[in-house]
């Protein structure tokens, strides 16, 4: 049993009573607390609920979601009660509480607002119900279950720099015109020579039996296989900036997994630490994009160091063909994990670029001289950025290619490095 707040004020009010009669105190608490017995028992019995939740969308990270719940009063008494509906902190549920009235034998919707703060799936909790009486003196008060989740996907900041991205491709595909032709390793066609066209593409053969000149004319390179290769492990959870680093690595997935798929590329997906986390075969087209944000979706940072080797090991299973593996790792503990041998084995039969989201704070820190302790840590962010500088410089000799930036611009500094090979025809 609940006691509402109008029962505690007449409850305050009635000691008004003493100063004039303590018989008169006593038939007034009788009577107050015959009215408040009174009052649950008419109140609606809970166990007569029953409680369904409608399946609620996926959201993005950040923006605006709703939950639905059903309350069916099957009892013959009308409830009149405050419900809440708990859900996980991170889902940022709204308001606390919400009243309800429902007449026996019908049915009414509570409206939950839902705007996460976090990535993955967001579960419900239990559904608090406080029953009252006709006179609101009393309540009965019971937990019942009626469980739910929340998807909540990345949230695809990055999606801003599409429309460059989009646009430096298609002048790669030469679909617009542009000063500098876009040139590819595959062979389209031949055609007459055109002042402008390089002369290294005319086909001296075909000239020999035409009175033109005649040039080759290139395509770049379609239906390449692009190969995610995800580092879940402790060094991901480091904060860079306002987010985790696999946050970063996340939004930099979506964006080079949009621009491959327009570029009519196959992408794969591996993400592991000690153990696969999650795996996705090659997909094209308009599947690229819907897939990854489900396999990425759930992702979150492992506190357990990673084995560098059996990433690698997956990759390798993923793809037999040379491909294009993007490798989203710490440079930071790189030469503590063994990263360098596990690029080592994908740089000897693959394409690989090593991506690691930078930490803004060491340059702040590496600036301070105004004591002794910003001294010591101006020491340690320097020894910080040597080891990660060597790290960059070992990859280079093994024939990866680094992209090394902070978190705001990292997704395209990711995709800008996928273009440079296409544009260069190493795909």
């Amino acid at each position: 049993m609940v006691l509402s707040g109008r029962l505690v004020a007449l409850a305050a009010a009635g000691v008004l009573l003493a100063a004039w009669s303590a018989a008169a105190l006593l038939v007034y608490a009788a009577l107050l607390a015959l009215a408040a017995g009174i009052d649950l028992a008419l109140a609606a019995r809970i166990a007569s609920l029953r409680l369904t939740r409608e399946p609620g969308a996926p959201v993005r990270l950040t923006e605006r979601g709703e939950t639905v719940l059903t309350v069916a009063n099957e009892g013959r008494r009308t409830l009149r009660a405050v419900v809440r509906d708990a859900w996980a902190p991170s889902a940022g549920a709204t308001p606390r509480s919400q009243p309800l009235t429902v007449p026996a034998g019908e049915r009414r919707r509570v409206v939950t607002t839902l705007v996460p703060t976090r990535r993955g799936e967001r579960p419900s909790g239990r559904v608090t119900i406080r029953a009252f009486g006709p006179l609101g003196l009393t309540a009965r008060q019971r937990q019942l279950a009626a469980p739910g989740t929340l998807q909540v996907l990345p949230a695809f900041s990055s999606r801003r720099f599409l429309p460059e991205k989009l646009s430096r491709l298609r002048q790669i595909d030469g679909a617009v015109l542009v000063r500098q032709r876009g040139q590819g390793t595959e062979f389209d066609s031949l055609r007459s020579y055109v002042i402008g066209d390089d002369v290294r593409a005319i086909d001296w053969r075909a000239t020999a039996r035409s009175r033109d000149l005649v040039v080759r004319t290139w395509r770049p390179e379609r239906d390449r296989h692009i190969v995610l290769a995800i580092d879940t492990g402790r060094a991901s959870a480091a904060r860079v900036g306002n987010e985790p680093r696999l946050d970063a690595a996340l939004d930099a997935c979506l964006l080079l997994g949009a621009l491959a798929a327009r570029a009519g590329d196959r992408v794969a997906l591996v993400a592991a630490d000690t153990r696969v986390r999650a795996r996705l075969g090659l997909a094209a087209g308009r599947d690229v994009l819907p897939r990854l944000v489900g396999a990425l979706a759930p992702l979150e940072p492992t506190l357990v160091e990673t084995d560098p080797q059996l990433l690698a090991a997956e990759v390798l299973r993923q793809v037999s063909k040379r491909s294009l593996v993007v490798l989203f790792s710490a440079l930071d503990t790189a030469a503590d994990t063994g990263l360098l041998p596990a690029a080592r084995v994908l740089a000897g039969r693959h394409e690989v670029i090593v991506a690691s989201a930078a930490d803004p704070s060491l340059g702040v820190l590496a600036a301070g001289r105004a004591d002794n302790a910003e001294v010591y840590l101006a020491a340690a962010a320097e020894l910080a950025r040597h080891r990660r500088a060597s790290v960059v410089e070992q990859l280079g000799k093994l024939g990866a290619h680094v992209v090394d930036a902070p978190a705001d611009v990292f997704a395209s500094h990711v995709a800008d490095a996928y273009l440079d090979l296409k544009a260069a025809g190493k795909l």
